[in-house]
Order: C-alpha cells, then structure tokens, then sequence
C-alpha cells in the first residue's frame, strides 16, 4: 500500500486534485481509499464533511464518516474538548489510518486547512506524512510572490524531515499569473529541488463557489430568491459608500455578491440593475420591500445576517468551492485536468514504487 499526502492551504484544489488522481489510478486498476484526519467547522451546526460524502460515493467506500474523518476543529480548537483530550487524538488518528489502508493499493490523504495547522499538537501535515510515511503532493495556488514565499518555506520543512515529496501542483492559476507561474515561479521551486508536477489554469466551474455555499458559510437567513442559489460568485463588493461612488465597481464587477447594510436600499436596488450574484446584507436589518420585489424580479438571492459588515467579510474567507457527488460535469472536469496539465510519470512511479 502507498499514501499520497495531498497537501496545502483550503481552497487551493487540493480535495479535487486528490478526486482526479484517485480517479486516474483507479482507471488503471489500483484500488483506492481516502482519509481526511482533520476536518474543519465553518459554522456552529455539525454535518458531515462535503469531501467526505465526495468522495465515499466516487470511490465506493464501506467506512462511516467518523472513520474517514475522526477529529474536527475550528479556529480555537485548544480552548475545546481537543485540548482536554489531546493524548487520545494521534492514536485515533492513526487507528483510522490503519482501518482505510486495509485491502487497498493507494490511500488519499487529505491535508488540514493549512499545512502547519495542528502543529502544537503534532497533527500538521508535516509531522503526519512522516507518520505514515507518504508520500507528498503539494498543492499551491501563487496568486501572489508570497504565496511562492511560503511554498518554499514549506518543501525546506519536508527536505529536512526526510519527507519524500513526489511533486508540486501549481493549481487553479489565474490568466494573469500563467505566465509567471510557467517563467519565474515553476524555475524557483525546481531549483529547490521541488519538481513541478503541473501548472492548471483556473478552472471556473469547479473553483468558483456559489451563493449557497456563501449562505452556508455565513449562516444567513434567505429574503429573495431562494431557487437561484446555484448562482456563481466570481467577485465581492462591499457598499458603504455613496451611490456616486460605487456605481463604477459595481458595473465592473460581474457576477458578484454586494455585501451591504440592510438599511441601505439605495446601495441594494443600484446593485440589482448590475451584473449580481447575490445581495447579502448584514446587521440584521430587514430591507425595504421594494429591495425584495425587484431582487425577486431579477432572480438574484438576498440574504441576511445578523454580523456587522466586517466580522460577514471575515467569515467569507472560509468560503470555497466543493463539489457534490452528484455534480457529474465537475468530476469529470476534475479527471480531465490530470491528463491535461498533470505530469503523471512521477505519480505512477511513487505507486508502483
């Protein structure tokens, strides 16, 4: 048996490069299973993890969600139950990854909400790869010189551990920084000794989240549109400025989510005659009924919630594409990106040893 340890930061594609790479493997006969030690909560309800229920369905796994995912954390996790637990969450951890590794050739190691998250504990992907030995892909989306910064930080982390890393994955890389990332960022990390697997362009139908993963992120109240929640949101706009003002961004911004006070039906009614996703408004502020009639009109969802205007916008930062099992164009877009932009040799080699 071999493990791949996928890691990187949420939302940088690494569930979906894990789904594509098990899918190749698969299509040449090794069987597969898929292990996520640690979760993340968004908000206070608990569900079952989105990549759990992928990928238990894609692969055809007999396990129950608290095996493939065992341990849950949030960002003040050390002032909770794991703290008071925390000698009992490596053996647990390892207890699932003995239990998903029996009777398959390649096991899926999905990796924390960021690569060092968990390191006080001894649970960040670093210290688990060495665990159980897998080896690592890395998943990196540059959107900037410091995200190249922090990439190389990381592979000097798993060179000196002895971490045997089979690539980097420059993943979901805007128009913008394709050229970059093929002239200056791919040259970087191969002098590192960090061979780049592949550059993949961003791939907007899986990448882009939607309005009800906003909604769900948020913990919002939907007002208007509660059918088009599928919406695509490719950008956001804060409006609390004039309508002189922001009329500009808000006619250059497509497909976007307006984030605005409730009282502020100048701002909401501005945004609906503009390309808009969705209309979020926050501080618990019912808007005015002539905001809802028009946002019914024009089939864009508003929703409210009850944070103020900047505590809504830190909580989006935890919003990011998932695919849903039965979202069959996504997976079969995740496939396609291996064989078009995925060097497979270093993989294939790593899995036949």
């Amino acid at each position: 048996m071999k493990a791949i340890y996928f890691s990187g930061k949420a939302g940088d594609g690494k569930t979906a490069t894990a789904l594509g790479v098990g899918l190749k493997l698969q299509e040449e006969g090794f069987k597969i299973s898929y292990f996520k030690p640690l979760g993340f909560q968004k908000g206070v309800a608990k569900k079952e993890d989105d990549d759990v229920l992928l990928m238990r369905e894609v692969f055809k796994l007999p396990f129950p969600g608290d095996v493939i995912c065992p341990v849950t954390l949030n960002p003040h996790y050390l002032t909770g139950f794991l703290l008071k637990g925390k000698e009992n969450v490596l053996p647990l951890l390892d207890e699932s990854f003995n239990r998903l590794k029996e009777g398959c050739d390649v096991l899926l190691i999905d990796g924390g909400v960021a690569p060092h998250t968990g390191y006080n504990q001894g649970f960040d992907d670093f210290s688990l790869s060495e665990r159980w030995g897998a080896g690592v892909i890395y998943v990196l989306q540059a959107d900037s010189d410091f995200d190249l910064d922090m990439g190389l930080l990381y592979s000097e982390l798993w060179e000196c551990r002895k971490i045997k890393v089979i690539g980097a994955l420059l993943n979901n890389v805007s128009r913008a920084q394709l050229d970059k990332s093929k002239g200056i960022y791919k040259p970087l990390l191969e002098e590192r000794k960090l061979p780049v697997l592949g550059i993949v362009p961003r791939q907007e139908e899986i990448a882009t989240p939607t309005v009800a993963e906003f909604c769900s992120a948020l913990n919002g109240e939907i007002l208007a549109a509660p059918e088009n929640m599928n919406r695509l949101v490719e950008d956001v706009v804060v409006g609390t400025m004039t309508i002189e003002s922001a009329l500009s961004y808000l006619r250059r911004a497509p497909n976007k989510a307006l984030i605005t006070g409730g009282d502020r039906s100048d701002m909401a009614l501005t945004a609906l005659e503009t390309s808009t996703s969705v209309i979020i408004l926050t501080g618990g502020l019912y808007p005015n009924v002539r905001v809802l009639a028009r946002a019914e009109e024009k089939g864009v969802p508003v929703i409210l919630v009850h944070e103020d205007t900047y505590t809504t916008l830190e909580n989006l930062h935890s919003v990011y594409r998932s695919i849903h099992p039965d979202n069959e164009a996504a997976i079969k877009i995740v496939r396609k990106v291996i064989d078009a932009y995925m060097n497979w040799e270093p993989v294939l080699n790593y899995v036949k040893g």
